[in-house]
């Protein structure tokens, strides 16, 4: 099986080699990122500038830096670097993203939605941490993490990916606890209210901070599951926008299925 670890953080972050250590063993698997962060790049590629593609040596594992965006990354990673791809891992992304609203910006998911465009079967890792350091303060976490990963690729490579979704998007609580479980649940519509922070530099010249505070969360949806219960928010997305025309028909068992699998890896109740 041929595997891609990519993320929107970069090439340096511990999210991009824990994905990779997560996975190394299942098959032929390839390490390519944009060489510096990428964060809130969404779905862009470059088309005014040449890209360009370093081969560097990653702590002993072979990967390639991109100068482009992680959708360009994936775009080079399946049309140039590798032979063939049968499954995208993006992250593990510093944050969660959860809602709609976090979905359309995030590169994480971007370089996923990338990835099934090309029709390859892809899945997004998310992190509920502000730092990188993070990721080192609860081993418990980092294990639910390895074998969901794990149990995901396998599960794809049997199974396939459920009829109707075209990325699998799991966010993890910043607490692995006990009894925590993974459940499907639909990405909330927002999760920051949206205001803008204007300021003076000191020569007189007006610039702009965007930001957004944490609104009330919906149950039942990612943004719930993650931040209120501390549980484990599996999220199928499709890139059909159309409100028009005929929609896919989603495999709901094949789903419970999946999520049945994830949560028997990490030993949750089902």
């Amino acid at each position: 099986m041929n595997i891609l670890v990519t993320n929107d953080d970069g090439i340096y972050s511990p999210g991009l080699r824990l994905l990779y250590s997560f996975v190394k063993d299942l098959g032929r698997v390839y390490v390519v990122a944009p060489e510096t962060p990428k964060s809130a790049s969404g779905l862009g590629i470059t088309l005014h500038k040449p890209l360009r593609v370093s081969r560097m040596d990653l702590e002993g594992v072979t990967a390639y830096a991109t100068s482009g965006t992680p959708s360009d990354t994936v775009y080079l990673a399946a049309l140039e670097i590798m032979d063939k791809i049968d499954i995208v891992l993006s992250g593990i992304n510093i944050g969660d993203n959860t809602s709609i609203q976090v979905v359309l910006s995030s590169g994480t998911i971007g370089a996923a939605m990338q990835a099934a465009l090309l029709g390859i079967p892809a899945a997004a890792f998310s992190f509920d941490i502000t730092d990188p350091e993070q990721f080192w303060e609860d081993p418990a976490l980092i294990s639910a993490a390895r074998h969901i990963a794990r149990a995901l690729v396998k599960f794809v490579e049997e199974e396939g990916m459920p009829r109707g979704v075209d990325v699998i998007s799991i966010n993890f609580p910043r607490r692995f606890r006990p009894n925590v479980a993974v459940k499907i649940v639909p990405a909330a519509k927002v999760k920051f209210s949206q205001k803008v922070d204007r300021r003076v530099d000191p020569r007189g010249s007006t610039y702009y901070w965007l930001y957004g505070e944490m609104v009330k969360a919906e149950p039942g949806t990612d943004v719930y599951v993650v931040h209120e219960e501390g549980n484990i928010a599996l999220t199928p997305l499709t890139f059909n926008m159309n409100v028009l025309g005929e929609r896919p028909q989603v495999d709901t068992k094949g789903l419970e299925k999946l999520a049945k699998v994830l949560n028997s890896s990490i030993g949750a109740p089902q």
